[in-house]
Parts: C-alpha cells; sequence; structure tokens
C-alpha cells in the first residue's frame, strides 16, 4: 500500500485559528485534524475556549486568524457546501415539546434539500426511535430527547457530527446507551466530534483527542498513546539515594514525583519506594540499570494512568466542571 492510500480521509481540518476579541487573544492559533469514522474528543476545563472554537467550527463566529475546513471546504469562503457536511448540536437541542418527535423532524427536514420521509424513517431507525416517535416530545426523558436531536442533525447525510456535551444530564445507563450510540454512528463511517468535561467517558469513547487550556491546544493524539506517556511506575529499592540518582539520571524517566520512606518490602526501614513517570516499555531496561548498579530491586510495580491524570499534569491541575 503506498504512503497516500495508508493516509486517512480528513473531515475537518483546522489550521492555526486564532480569535481576538477586543485585542485579547481568546484562541492562540490551535490546530488539529478530524479523520472519517474516529471519534474525536475536545476537552478542557471551563474558559479555556471549547465552546468559541465550537461555533466557528460552524461559522457562528468567524476567526481573526486561520482557517478551517470541512470536506475540502473553507467553512468560512464556502459556507453553504462547508455545512451541508456538518450536523452540530450545541447544548441541548432545539425541540418543540408541544410537537411528537416525528413531526419536529418534519419541520427540520422541510428546511433541507432532498430530505423526504423516507430519510427521516431512516434516521429513526438509526437512533432507534421507532416506538416514541409519534408522543409527543414533552413526554420524552432527556437521553430521548438527545437522540431525537441526533436525528434532526443527521437530516441532512452529514460526515461530520458535532456533539457539544452528549452526556450531560443523563443518568449512567444514559450515559452507557449514549456510548454505545456514538460507536454505532462511527462505526457506519461517521466522524463525531464530541465536546465533553466526563474524562472517564472521553477515554472510554474516543480514538484520538485534543487537549485545551487558556485557548491553546496543548496535545492532541491517540488516546491510548497519550495516557502512556503519563504513565506512573514505582520502584521498591535499596539504597534510595543511590538508585534515586540513577532514576534522575535516566534518559527514559520523565520525572521522580515521590519518594515514599515507608510501606516497602514489608516495612524493612532500608526498602523505600521511588515514584517516577514514564512509559512502562522501558521498564525492563531501567530494572536491568539499577541491578547492575548495585541497587536491590524488591519489587516494581506499573500504575496505569488514566486521562484525567494526563490532563490535570498537563493544565497544572485546572478543573473540569
Amino acid at each position: 500500500m503506498t504512503e497516500t492510500a495508508a493516509r486517512p480521509t480528513t473531515v475537518l481540518s483546522v489550521k492555526n485559528v486564532k480569535k481576538r476579541i477586543k485585542n485579547k487573544e481568546i484562541i492562540k492559533g490551535i490546530s488539529f485534524e478530524v479523520y472519517a469514522g474516529e471519534i474525536f474528543g475536545f476537552l478542557g476545563p471551563n474558559g479555556s475556549g471549547k465552546t468559541t472554537t465550537i461555533r466557528m467550527l460552524v461559522d457562528l463566529i468567524r476567526p481573526t486568524e486561520g482557517s478551517i475546513h470541512i470536506c475540502g471546504y473553507d467553512v468560512h469562503k464556502e459556507h453553504d457546501q462547508a455545512l451541508r457536511h456538518v450536523g452540530c448540536i450545541v447544548e441541548n437541542p432545539e425541540l418543540y415539546s408541544y410537537l411528537t418527535g416525528w413531526e419536529n423532524l418534519e419541520h427540520f427536514a422541510r428546511m433541507l434539500p432532498d430530505v423526504d420521509e423516507k430519510r427521516i424513517a431512516e434516521v429513526v431507525e438509526i437512533v432507534s426511535m421507532d416506538q416514541r416517535i409519534h408522543d409527543r416530545v414533552r413526554t420524552y426523558s432527556l437521553g430521548m430527547r438527545q437522540r431525537l436531536g441526533i436525528a434532526q442533525a443527521l437530516l441532512g447525510r452529514p460526515s461530520l457530527l458535532i456533539l457539544d456535551e452528549p452526556t450531560n444530564g443523563l443518568d449512567p445507563q444514559g450515559i452507557k446507551e449514549m456510548r454505545e450510540f456514538i460507536y454505532r454512528l462511527a462505526e457506519g463511517g461517521l466522524s463525531l466530534f464530541v465536546s465533553s468535561h466526563l474524562l472517564s467517558e472521553i477515554q472510554q469513547m474516543c480514538d484520538r483527542v485534543a487537549i485545551i487550556s487558556h485557548g491553546a491546544v496543548i496535545k492532541v493524539g491517540a488516546v491510548d498513546e497519550l495516557v502512556a506517556q503519563g504513565g506512573k511506575v514505582v520502584w521498591s529499592v535499596s539504597p534510595v539515594d543511590k538508585a534515586e540518582k540513577l532514576l534522575g539520571a535516566s534518559s527514559v524517566v520523565t520525572f521522580i514525583e515521590d519518594i515514599i520512606q515507608e510501606g516497602a518490602a514489608g516495612n524493612d526501614p532500608l526498602v523505600k519506594q521511588i515514584v517516577t513517570v514514564m512509559n512502562k516499555e522501558d521498564v525492563p531496561q531501567v530494572s536491568r540499570e539499577l541491578m547492575e548498579a548495585g541497587i536491590s530491586l524488591y519489587a516494581v510495580e506499573i500504575k496505569n494512568p488514566t486521562l484525567e491524570d494526563l490532563f490535570l499534569s498537563l493544565t497544572e491541575g485546572e478543573r473540569i466542571e
């Protein structure tokens, strides 16, 4: 296979996008891409620039600099062509509670070209609302309203679906159902851009993620690869001073996070624990180096990191509320 053939199709391309308001730079040159059929997470605390970015993606506000392309079309110069490929739910879906789910979809379908009753029936089946679609929306649960909103966004056969906090307010069962539903959409070839404050959900749901803080994207990559970079390894060693010096000088140890004075090797006073941040793939190499240096190695514990660990370390403890 050639390099060109192997390259994934880019559905959304954001390049060096900036936004200034009254000489204050709100968005600071962010760049990322979303590929066909992937679930892309967008993480950041309140005030980080998530909502501003999403509004620029769908041309509700215009960037000061940079470019945004959807399916090859410039969102601002080729507005209609670009947004024809996008479905979007920002915050809560706008629905008419006194109408049925079907009547809501009929209403929105009138605003779109080439959307007939057959297409409405198709999206109803996609979101698994066949049994309740003719009930009034005011009788729907929050999860059902979210699904109907997604059905509305799918009417125009988009290539990219943008979801802002799709699990917000849902109970655990509703979150599980929404996650499985998003999986099915991606399996069907749809690209999903998911903004969320639920770090554990993003870790379970997304293929790749961008982390934004203070208007700047500070990390973009596959979730598994990103969390592997923040892995912790606990070494039970003696003597600790010699081990600390060797680990601190190692090129594969990111940094030493902590030295625990008690709790190692049956509370042997000579054995201490050193907590390092490093990739687990480098543990065998470092183990050999410790033993070759005459350091007694009693135990090695690999602590699998979470996306939350990575997020907090990258944003210096900023919270997502």
